[in-house]
This record gives structure tokens, sequence and C-alpha cells, in this order.
């Protein structure tokens, strides 16, 4: 990559500033241990909530609230935000996020409990947006998952590692994600896009 592609690259990350409520979440994340998604990411998922009038997104690993409330800011004010995570230190966290950037209570559904046994238990082709940020170990039943969860014409979104690009890395983390990235790529219900935000984005529209 040139040096104009790399400053490119940083410039496009930082280019829209979060509010001080997403700082703040960042920072509780940072002391949880938690990985919360950058801004360039922030950015781009907030933007994609609005541009798809996205009313009902599903989140898989709510961390700290901090990409919840970059998606949030771009749903529509009857838009609902269901998330899932296992920790319940970190989803007391995200609820204190929202309350603080004053996001009704009514607006967010926060499911304690592992994804893979609640999200069998949601309604087939109620959402508009499912995005995945979790133990990428486990992104092939996220994605069938997903599959069944979103509305034709949803989306999904899976958080990636700049690891995945390297041909030299073989480990058993970026091996799941060369295979979901070919299965999601070839799949014929699926019109996909690998996306250089962040670590990577990757993103693809149900048909």
């Amino acid at each position: 990559m040139s040096q104009h592609k790399v400053a490119a690259w940083s410039h496009a990350e930082e280019f829209v500033t979060p509010s001080d409520h997403i700082e703040a979440a960042h920072r509780r994340a940072e002391e949880l241990g938690v990985e919360a998604v950058g801004n360039g990411t922030g950015a781009f998922l907030r933007a994609l909530a609005a541009a798809t009038g996205a009313r009902a997104v599903m989140e898989v690993g709510t961390g700290a609230g901090v990409s919840g409330l970059w998606v949030l800011g771009g749903m529509p004010p009857d838009g609902i935000l269901t998330t899932i995570d296992l920790e319940a230190e970190h989803q007391h966290a995200a609820r204190e996020a929202f309350a603080a950037a004053g996001i009704a209570h009514q607006r967010t559904r926060v499911i304690a409990g592992r994804a893979l046994d609640v999200l069998p238990r949601m309604t087939d082709g109620a959402y508009d947006l499912v995005l995945v940020d979790a133990d990428k170990g486990e992104y092939p039943q996220y994605v069938e998952q997903a599959s069944r969860l979103l509305r034709e014409g949803g989306t999904l979104v899976l958080t990636w590692t700049d690891q995945e690009s390297d041909p030299t890395a073989r480990d058993p983390e970026t091996r799941t994600l060369r295979e979901v990235g070919k299965m999601i790529r070839d799949h014929d219900g699926f019109t996909v896009s690998l996306l250089p935000v962040g670590d990577g984005l990757l993103v693809a529209v149900k048909r």
C-alpha cells in the first residue's frame, strides 16, 4: 500500500468525530478490556442504518455499547436495537451508555446469554440489519442464523480482521474467516462486498 493510501485510510477513519457519549462508552470499553469498533467503522454503521432505514437491528456482541450507539444514531426514532452478549458487566455498561445518551429504554432490548442459544428463538425475516462483532470461530453459525433472520433486502455486517488478507496467517480464526468469506461470496442468496473500514467489514445484502 502506498503512503498516500495509508494516509487516505487514516484520514477516513477519523473523518467523523464521535459524540461525547460514544467517546465515554469507548473509554468504558477499554476499562473492561473490550475491543470496541473505531470511528470509521462506527460512522459507516450509522450511515448504513440511515441509508437502509433500519427499524429492527440485531447485534451479536454488545460490548460496552459503542457500536450500538453508532447504529442507533442512524436508525429512525421508532427503531429498536436488539443486542446479545454473554457478559453481564458488558451489558450493564451498554445500558448505562444508552441511558446517558438519552436513548429511550423501549428502543433497546439487551439480552443476556449465548447468542447461538438466543438467535434461534428470534423471528424469521424480522430484521433489517444484523451486525456481528463476536467470537469469529462461531461466524459460520451466525451467518446461518442471519440468513434466516434478515428480511429480503436486509443487510448482514461482520466485523473482520486484517490478518485475513495475510497469506502467511494460518491461525484457526483466520482460516475460519477465509472459509466464511468464500461461503458468503459464493452464496446465491447474498450480494457481498469486503470493505477496508477499520480492520475490515464484510457486508452482505440478502437477495
